[in-house]
């Protein structure tokens, strides 16, 4: 019996003791967390959240507005303008164009007329370190797919001045400007690389300041970016492709090329991009059970055309029973020890990438609201997870700074100086 109350103590102690060490894990991943800039360089934006009614002052269903920023301490936001791919025609490059204008627009009506007491526009380093220390949120700006500019190269000027600070040259299909990597897909290049439209581009880009995004652009396109800019790169919203085998990731030869250009990668939480086949897993499952669910509920699940088709009223109870189902057959799956693609995952990435290039060259971005998102870090209110993950890790606070916002803004700061040296001269 003595032996059993010593045991008993023991196993309480260990108890103690491990909670004390997460409590201390707890609290120091915190306090870094509330010290240092935290920047995601890569958030997606619909325009019907920025009227006077609906906006991002409130708690929406989206990932990334105020409320969600200010819970879990995100405190820089790239907001993106972007533009689907089309055709390469007049009609299709002003049809781009007007849509690019109306998200920065929608950016601006947030910082100057929706919540300007909450959140201000930044367009270089000095300005978001000084928004951040008056304790409001900054949104900066980034363009995605660079279609809207047409043949009128003066549109990249007209974009830096409405504060665009980065600019991918494709999106999901060959644009004016360079191939996609989705040409992986079928093979088929339109330029072998950048175009000539593309070049004067580029060298728009380093005349005024702004830098380019290599995320989408093919392999080919992002060698021919690095040898015709005369500043570094990033790729705004990419991970490992030695850990996952897609054409988004940047394989170790194109990190090379990275680092030695002095560029950085900004890790995303995409889960098909941090694991395909642990998501493709997961996705099937959650389907069939959401869809056994459903049919015990008496419940129709529609196809994506189907729903588009719904009155407001209609739309409004299929997303609410959609959800609900979902939520489900997320904590079936849980009992069933089936695991989403999560934050230890997207971390993972961040190692591998560390440890390839520097902790100099690396970031983090979630392409939030543009698909992106894991478990644990799903919207911006969980952004504390990743500091956590990382504090866990054994990142100190100097490499989580880097890794948060010191090497973006960085690279931004020498894109810039090398901006007003272009300009200087005759």
């Amino acid at each position: 019996m003595k032996h059993l109350k010593t045991l008993a103590v023991l196993l309480v102690l260990i108890s103690c003791k491990e909670t004390k060490e997460e409590e201390d894990l707890e609290t120091k991943a915190k306090r870094m967390h509330d010290k240092v800039m935290t920047l995601d360089t890569h958030v997606d934006i619909n325009v019907s959240n920025f009227t006077d009614s609906i906006n991002y002052s409130q708690k929406l269903n989206n990932q990334v507005n105020l409320p969600n920023m200010e819970e879990g301490g995100l405190d820089v936001a790239f907001f993106i303008v972007y533009t689907g791919q089309g055709e390469l025609t007049e009609e299709g490059y002003d049809k781009a164009y007007k849509n690019a204008m109306s998200k920065f627009k929608a950016i601006h009506k947030l910082t100057k007329d929706i919540a300007p007491d909450r959140i201000a526009l930044a367009v270089n380093s000095k300005e978001a370190k000084e928004i951040y220390a008056s304790g409001k949120k900054v949104a900066m700006i980034g363009v995605e797919n660079a279609y809207p500019i047409g043949t009128d190269i003066s549109r990249v000027k007209q974009f830096y001045d409405l504060g665009a600070r980065y600019m991918s040259l494709s999106h999901n299909g060959h644009s004016q400007f360079c191939d996609s990597n989705t040409g992986e897909n079928d093979g088929v290049w339109l330029h072998n690389g950048v175009s000539d439209l593309g070049k004067k581009v580029i060298k728009e880009m380093n005349k005024w300041g702004m830098m380019i995004d290599v995320s989408h652009p093919s392999k080919k396109a992002m060698k021919d970016m690095i040898a015709l800019s005369k500043a570094p790169i990033i790729a705004s919203h990419s991970s490992a492709r030695a850990l996952c085998n897609h054409s988004r990731n940047l394989d170790d030869e194109q990190l090379g090329w990275l680092k030695e250009n002095g560029g950085v990668v900004q890790t995303v939480a995409f889960r098909s991009y941090v694991n395909t086949e642990k998501d493709k897993k997961y996705r099937d499952e959650l389907n069939k059970v959401r869809n056994e669910l459903a049919k015990a509920q008496n419940i129709k699940l529609l196809s994506w055309e189907a729903i588009t088709k719904l009155n407001k009223s209609d739309r409004a109870i299929f997303d609410k029973n959609y959800k609900r189902l979902t939520e489900e057959a997320k904590e079936i799956l849980k009992t069933k020890k089936v695991s989403p693609v999560n934050v230890a995952d997207f971390v993972d990435h961040i190692d591998y990438l560390v440890k390839k290039i520097g902790i100099d060259h690396v970031g983090i971005s979630s392409d939030f609201d543009g698909g992106g998102g894991v478990d644990g870090w799903n919207d911006a209110s969980e952004t504390f997870n990743v500091t956590k993950e990382l504090v866990k890790r054994g990142y100190t606070e100097e490499e989580i700074e880097k890794l948060w916002n010191g090497n973006l803004l960085r690279v931004l700061d020498e894109v810039q100086a090398i901006a007003k040296e272009i300009q200087s001269r005759p």
